[in-house]
């Protein structure tokens, strides 16, 4: 029926309403509903001051506004979400302090932090404010601020961390459902926080939980801003920006050209009013970041601690340099090894870094899926690209400034320019560092699920959204299948019930031609096993994480893995340090590998290589040396010259075995590329170094010394009268006696050992007027701290000069009474031999 188009002329009567009846509109379905977009204009919460005027007033309803939530939101919805809240508070809470000190290296600036404002700001090491972190200090300001409330100790240290993992989850609920519906905020926080490396760093202490938690509030900021052209949301987006630039550097900027390019193009208004607020952001950005830059960089060094993990004390170039720029291509000054490309003829053994990953891990398209990273990260990578492929589709013909599309724009193209700068970045890269990606993640999973569901009842997005489950159970089968010792029921359980839910799916939706309740029963058990099949994987991985320790720099998620490369990457076993067939030795003239032992297989430690003068790691036993027994990192009955028996260093999990013996003489074959030269014989001094306590690996660069209780009683006493109580070579060493004694300790060379912080005059200064007790030998010899040539030694000639670190442990040993203390030895300072 239709109405008439009759209208009566000015001044007459309407005719009665009777004649002309509204046109007849069919009640619509509940179970079969019309077609709709995938994602519909949905309404934005009210924006103004939420409920009454006065601060009392709104503290006093606050219990009942958080309880209720948004005022459009089914009832159940506010109770999901903080049960959501509190799950993830429990389980990045539970066995907490089964860690330690988690990453020594951090917590100790934490308690210099807890103990002097001074070393608080500048994030130094020790509270003698010796030397920096290499890293700007924010991460660390709230684990010291909690340590000085309630104590130091390892629960003081790391709740901050979780509750930062609560606070994101909570975060990306609230920017998801800014435009989709509960569903897909829930989700999306229910994908974060079973993400088995969220898992992992949020309840560890390395700058990466307060990045991730900055970057989200950043992501929050911009989609609230690309609402309504919001200058306000947008310099709060700058400002979250320059705060994580003060806890990561440039970590913070890989996702801020996307985010800009963004705010340009989708903002609703015009042009050059969106480039003055993106510039206005940008003065933010450089605020919020760079008060601190600007006060170290103007502060005489001598007043302040020096720099970190810098080669000419200046945290500029720390931030373009070591931390910057360096770690895309690999030229990176002052890392391990002293420097950065390795010299000419200097090869890793057995391809350990195929693809151009220059020592750590193979680069290209497929490096985030591959063996030791996919069970980090990638579980929902592959269903987040088909759906945010499905998003931008879904919205090609909306307007310029449509949110959903916004929404897609800005999760996308974080996951995309981080993904791809981590791919093919050649220089460090752990297997953590992936966690920046969690939040883009599971937000396009959460938003692309939430439109796909909606229009299940349609067979073109049925089959989709049934495709994207199908790919993600198989891809959850093969991950599972890499830690085939770990729950071997769960990948089969995975697979079936993800295959069974994608068929239900669509044939819910075909029953639901014929019989629409059934239909609708059908996918929502379908729904319900599908989301068990997708998160069932990455649950149980972030379940085994929060139920393991873990310890040292470098640290990964989930069980071992079978052919994993670099440390950490397996529990037991895998290809170890660098991989291949070859142990990791030292060369007899400083440029090459010699030959190397059998790699670890099935957890069992790699055969000692022939020693060589300081080689790398030098001396006669396996990587990373033959006191333990146990190569790295696989661990275990390691065999050789060394002895003892190994532990398992896989995913950061550093328990130590016992003290061996040391390496032995021998001979390594010449370098090639050098004619004729031949590799000096030599006693090696024990591999790595650490203190003599055969702790830690790699000479405590990874996870610090062993501390006995005699050697912490004996740097105690009377150490209020120095400044130092000891000094040693290395922060983790460092680091180790620091914690155990509460005290502070000088780390001279920073984290790797390498950087030029002190010459020995300084130190010669230092010892003459009393202000360091102890030096604890054993630091710099034979580990990274030698180098390949950089600011530890050098390569020419096949001869190794003596770092600045090396000049000060021999004037000590020349000089002063040594004493040994089970077997680290100890020089006192205040005692001359002669």
């Amino acid at each position: 029926m239709t109405t008439s188009s009759y209208t009566p002329p000015a001044g007459d009567p309407w005719p009665e309403a009777a004649n002309y009846p509204p046109p007849e509109v069919p009640e619509p379905d509940p179970v079969r509903p019309d077609r709709a977009p995938l994602f519909p204009e949905q309404p934005l919460p009210p924006v103004g001051p939420k409920g009454p005027a006065s601060w009392s007033g709104r503290l006093r309803t606050l219990p009942a506004r958080a309880w209720r939530g948004r005022a459009d939101d089914p009832r159940w919805v506010r109770p999901a979400l903080l049960a959501l809240l509190a799950a993830t508070t429990v389980l990045y809470l539970w066995g907490l302090s089964a860690s330690g000190w988690a990453n020594a290296f951090y917590s100790a600036a934490v308690q210099a932090g807890s103990e002097s404002w001074k070393a608080f700001f500048f994030g130094s090491s020790d509270a003698g404010n010796f030397i920096t972190v290499d890293k700007p200090p924010a991460a660390l300001w709230p684990m010291a601020l909690s340590a000085r409330v309630f104590g130091l100790s390892s629960w003081s240290v790391l709740a901050p961390q979780a509750l930062m993992g609560t606070a994101t989850v909570g975060v990306l609920y609230a920017t998801v459902r800014r435009r989709f519906s509960p569903l897909g905020g829930l989700l999306a926080g229910a994908a974060m926080a079973l993400t088995p490396v969220a898992a992992l760093m949020f309840r560890f202490n390395n700058p990466d939980a307060l990045l991730v938690l900055l970057l989200t509030l950043a992501a929050y900021g911009l989609v609230r801003a690309t609402e309504a052209a919001s200058t306000r949301w947008l310099l709060f987006t700058g400002a979250m920006f320059g705060l994580a630039f003060l806890t990561k550097t440039l970590a913070a900027f890989l996702v801020l050209p996307a985010f800009a390019v963004i705010y340009l193009v989708v903002a609703p208004t015009g042009f050059w009013r969106r480039v003055r607020q993106t510039l206005l952001a940008g003065v933010a950005l450089a605020v919020s970041g760079g008060w601190w830059v600007a006060i170290v960089e103007l502060m005489p060094a001598s007043a302040r601690p020096y720099i970190g993990g810098s080669q000419d004390n200046s945290f500029l170039s720390l931030t373009f340099g070591y931390n910057g720029l360096g770690r895309v291509d690999g030229n990176e000054r002052g890392s391990v090894g002293g420097g950065g490309r390795l010299p000419a003829g200097f090869d890793l053994p057995g391809g350990a870094a195929p693809g151009g990953g220059r020592g750590w891990g193979e680069t290209g398209l497929t490096r985030m899926f591959g063996t030791d990273i996919g069970g980090q990260i990638a579980w929902l990578i592959p269903a987040a690209l088909i759906l945010l492929l499905v998003g931008l589709w879904g919205t090609r013909r909306y307007a310029r400034t449509d949110t959903a599309r916004a929404a897609f724009l800005v999760w996308g193209g974080w996951l995309l320019s981080t993904a791809l700068i981590f791919s093919f970045m050649s220089g460090i890269f752990h297997q953590y560092y992936t966690v920046a990606l969690a939040p883009a993640v599971a937000a396009l999973v959460g938003m692309g699920v939430d439109g796909l569901w909606r229009a299940r009842h349609r067979l073109p997005w049925a089959l989709v959204l049934a495709g994207t489950l199908a790919v993600t159970a198989g891809w959850a089968f093969v991950l599972l299948g890499r830690s085939s010792d770990f729950l071997p029921w769960l990948r089969w359980a995975v697979l079936v019930g993800g295959l069974a839910a994608a068929v239900a799916l669509v044939g819910g939706q075909l029953a639901g031609r014929t019989s629409g309740r059934t239909g609708a029963r059908i996918a929502s058990v379908a729904g319900l096993v599908g989301l068990a099949a997708a998160l069932g994987g990455p649950a149980a991985y972030a379940v085994d994480t929060v139920d393991t320790p873990h310890t040292g720099s470098i640290v990964t998620a989930g069980p071992g893995v079978q052919g994993a490369f670099g440390p950490g990457g397996g529990r037991k076993g895998g290809r170890g340090f660098p991989g291949g067939g070859q142990g990791f030795p030292g060369g007899g003239n400083g440029r090459s590998f010699g030959q190397g032992g059998q790699g670890g297989q099935a957890g069992q430690g790699g055969q000692a290589g022939q020693g060589g003068r300081q080689g790398f790691p030098g001396g006669g036993q396996g990587f990373p040396g033959g006191q333990n027994g146990g190569g790295f990192p696989g661990g275990g009955n390691g065999s050789g010259n060394g002895s003892g028996s190994g532990s398992d260093h896989a995913n950061g999990r550093h328990q130590r075995g016992a003290n061996g013996t040391n390496g032995g003489n021998g001979t390594f074959p010449g370098a090639p590329g050098a004619p004729g030269s031949t590799g000096a014989e030599g006693t090696a001094p024990g591999g790595f170094p650490g203190g003599g306590m055969g702790g830690g690996g790699m000479g405590g660069l990874l996870g610090g010394t062993k501390v006995s209780e005699e050697a912490a009683a004996l740097l105690k006493e009377n150490a209020d009268h120095y400044t130092w109580a000891a000094a040693t070579v290395g922060s983790q060493n460092a680091a180790s006696y620091q914690l155990a004694t509460g005290e502070p300790v000088m780390a001279l060379g920073g984290f790797n050992g390498t950087d030029p912080s002190l010459s020995l005059a300084g130190f010669q200064k230092y010892v003459q007027e009393g202000k360091v007790h102890w030096f604890v030998a054993g630091g710099s010899r034979g580990g990274f701290g030698g180098g390949f040539g950089g600011a530890g030694g050098s390569a020419e000639g096949g001869e190794r000069q003596e770092s600045e670190n090396s000049q000060i442990e021999s004037w000590v040993a020349a000089h002063f009474t040594a004493k040994t203390v089970g077997s680290a030895t100890f020089y006192d300072l205040t005692a001359p031999t002669s």
